[in-house]
């Protein structure tokens, strides 16, 4: 008994709906930054640290060296954000320190310069507690992930359940695992105090996971 035309659109069915399937599967971005003002952010209004200039997001502290964190005015449990960042070191004496906060108790993706350190930690992930920077969420190889300096880099974190995940440029650079850090809370990025220090960031966009 020949089979073959009865396996053959069987065989097609399967795989038919496959690519659906995968494209459905990946969180869509939506933008939280509209690149124009500071709409969807607290201190929205005469923000002294943070402006627009030309559709980006430009951080700068003042000339006391304050430090400030321009905090989303929604809070986020699971979620995927993606955004572009530059920075120039030449031009801060310790160099650039940013991040990016979130959850309750407070856990951050570390871009630039520790203060803790004072070495390049960028992607990896700070906790504030000892060690400041566990072994399992450093990024040991984000300098062969990353751009010259100046030029925009393309951050992913998601942060799902108990594990917090770092993409740079569309490789996986580094994954924390821990249970502490459950709560949803406001996203907020940071301008450490007591640096002189100017970034930029675009294209600043997230999805909620379910």
């Amino acid at each position: 008994m020949n089979l073959r035309p009865m396996f053959v659109p069987l065989l097609l069915s399967l795989l038919v709906p496959l690519p659906a399937f995968a494209a459905d599967a990946a969180p869509k971005l939506e933008p939280i930054f509209n690149g124009k003002d500071l709409t969807g952010w607290q201190n929205a209004v005469n923000n002294a640290f943070w402006r627009v200039e030309d559709g980006i997001l430009v951080g700068e502290n003042n000339a006391a060296l304050k430090g400030n964190y321009l905090l989303t005015e929604k809070s986020y449990g699971d979620f995927v954000i993606e955004f572009d960042v530059r920075w120039k070191d030449g031009i801060m004496p310790r160099g650039i320190d940013t991040g990016l906060d979130m959850r309750k108790p407070r856990i951050q993706l570390q871009l630039g310069v520790s203060g803790s350190l004072l070495v390049d930690m960028s992607g990896s992930f700070y906790t504030g507690g000892k060690p400041a920077y566990p072994e399992a969420g450093q990024a040991k190889e984000f300098k062969k992930l990353m751009k010259p300096e100046g030029e925009w880099n393309t951050f992913r974190i998601q942060a799902k359940g108990d594990t917090f995940t770092c993409w740079i440029n569309g490789t996986k650079a580094s994954e924390y695992t821990n249970a502490k850090f459950s709560g949803a809370a406001p996203l907020g990025l940071q301008i450490h105090p007591n640096v002189k220090m100017k970034v930029d960031y675009r294209n600043i966009r997230l999805a909620e996971l379910p």
